[in-house]
């Protein structure tokens, strides 16, 4: 069985607090990523309550794209409840979970996904090896505290 990432549809979960200067691009990243591959089932965004335009952004995505959908909480739930509505509404065969903040480089997904459909694995995760413009300490800390 050819196990390609190009054999599989993509479903993105990006949970959003007060994001609007971030949603368009980081959309406009992940469709310039697959625009070679028809690999993208959907992108779910899950607005946690956001106070700003981020709903808005979202919904003007969604008029363009119909890949785009979205959950919108009434009040801020915090990341974990939107970190669990998300996959629990999409239906591609792999889920990326991705932060809004563009933090979490969009160009990893395709690796990602290729590493978990190559290897058979269930799950994939990133870390990052350094912290550009942070002190040791800093880094370190976040490290042991999450």
């Amino acid at each position: 069985m050819d196990s390609t990432i190009s054999n599989y549809l993509i479903s993105i979960v990006i949970p959003c607090y007060n994001e609007m200067d971030n949603i368009y691009p980081l959309y406009e990243q992940i469709v310039n990523i697959f625009l070679e591959k028809d690999t993208i089932k959907e992108i779910m965004f899950v607005d946690d309550g956001s106070s700003d335009k981020t709903l808005h952004i979202i919904k003007e995505i969604r008029r363009m794209d119909k890949r785009a959908h979205y959950i919108s909480f009434s009040r801020n739930f915090g990341k974990e409840a939107a970190l669990l509505a998300g996959p629990e509404n999409v239906t591609g065969d792999y889920a990326v979970i991705m932060d809004a903040n563009l933090q979490d480089p969009p160009s990893l997904i395709p690796k990602m996904c290729e590493i978990c459909t190559k290897e058979n694995y269930d799950c994939v995760a990133t870390r990052r090896t350094s912290r550009n413009g942070e002190s040791i300490i800093l880094s370190f800390s976040r490290y042991f505290t999450g």
